[in-house]
């Protein structure tokens, strides 16, 4: 897959919350999944390892920083890190805050839906976008 081709080369891939000249933190609009992140490399390069020694250190801080700040801001029970890349050939990490009776737990996110999220928890997705923004920025200074 070239550049030209390439949905993230293309796309934001979410609403950006952070950005420096490396990469991106975007949040995914998912109405089941508040707080999905993705951390979305700004180059077109198709694995991690294609990256320098620090450029990949600094990939994997931010990917920290998103987990850190969303484990910080959300009643969560788990989070889910991944890097795949099958259908988008372009270094991008999820991060995903995961609770027990959201659809799919304990399966992954894109497996069968185990159940209807609960709606017990209500998150007030404006006042989450911004905490995300203002926790990542401290963070990521």
């Amino acid at each position: 897959m070239s550049a030209l081709s390439c949905e993230l080369c293309a796309q934001d891939g979410g609403e950006i919350l952070w950005r420096d000249a490396r990469l991106r933190v975007v949040l995914v609009a998912d109405a089941d999944y508040a707080g999905y992140c993705r951390v979305i490399w700004n180059s077109h390069v198709a694995e991690t390892t294609d990256l320098t020694a620090d450029d990949r250190l600094h990939c994997m801080r931010v990917v920290f920083a998103v987990e850190s700040v969303l484990r910080a801001l959300m009643p969560l029970d788990k989070i889910n890190l991944a890097s795949l890349g099958n259908f988008t050939p372009h270094v991008h990490w999820h991060v995903i805050p995961r609770f027990r009776d959201d659809a799919h737990f304990p399966q992954a996110i894109w497996g069968e839906r185990q159940r209807k999220p609960s709606t017990v928890r209500s998150l007030d997705p404006a006042r989450l976008r911004e905490q995300l923004i203002q926790a990542l920025t401290s963070a990521l200074r």
